[in-house]
């Protein structure tokens, strides 16, 4: 069994890995910022912790995070603000890579996008800009910390029906993906070491999770 801390527990993607993880014999703790989402989280499976992670010092996550093996990063601010933008998905999310390291949960799978990165290719005047640019420094950052990374860069998010199938590789240009289907292939990565160090972009295919990621 592992103990996995999901942060962003109540996102749309989260809410489907709960379960999922909890069906591989782990113990999942999914951190939510409103009270208000704690039985929603918990009718998943998880135990619901309420922490505010854009609020919360390196320190106090560290406490939250000492026990458990693993970090899930499924958090965001949802766009809108780009202030509050950069303070959860560049800043909150560093600080929760340093306080991994403090606290020993060495395993850490990033929820990114598809193409995140200094060559994001995102002009300075679009909407869209502050989220990339806040991911391409988080996921940099976690590429420089002696944590046991993977990246995950799935491609426009859709709520159809997972199947369980994807494409992935250098060839691929983003497309879309479904969350029950990014839920899967974060599931899966947390069971195979193999994919530590690795950034995985990618769409709904025609290939088993498995055997994509092989």
């Amino acid at each position: 069994m592992v103990r996995i801390a999901v942060i962003g527990g109540h996102g749309k993607v989260a809410l489907r890995l709960s379960p999922l993880l909890q069906a591989a014999g782990h113990e999942v703790t999914a951190w939510v910022r409103n009270p208000d989402h704690v039985s929603e989280v918990e009718e998943s499976g998880a135990t619901a912790l309420v922490a505010d992670v854009e609020q919360l010092s390196t320190e106090e996550i560290a406490e939250r995070l000492r026990g458990f093996d693993a970090v899930v990063w499924s958090a965001g601010a949802g766009g809108g603000n780009p202030a509050r933008t950069y303070a959860v998905d560049r800043d909150a999310a560093i600080r929760s890579m340093s306080a991994a390291e403090d606290a020993g949960a060495k395993r850490y799978v990033m929820v990114s996008y598809f193409g995140a990165g200094p060559h994001h290719g995102v002009p300075q005047d679009n909407p869209f800009f502050p989220y990339a640019d806040a991911k391409a420094a988080a996921d940099a950052h976690l590429r420089s910390t002696g944590l046991d990374w993977t990246i995950l860069g799935p491609s426009s998010l859709t709520d159809e029906p997972g199947t369980g199938r994807i494409e992935t590789g250098e060839r691929v240009s983003a497309s879309s993906v479904s969350r029950d289907d990014v839920a899967a292939v974060a599931a899966y990565v947390l069971d195979h070491p193999a994919t530590i160090g690795r950034t995985i972009d990618f769409n709904n295919g025609a290939t088993p999770i498995a055997e994509a990621l092989a």
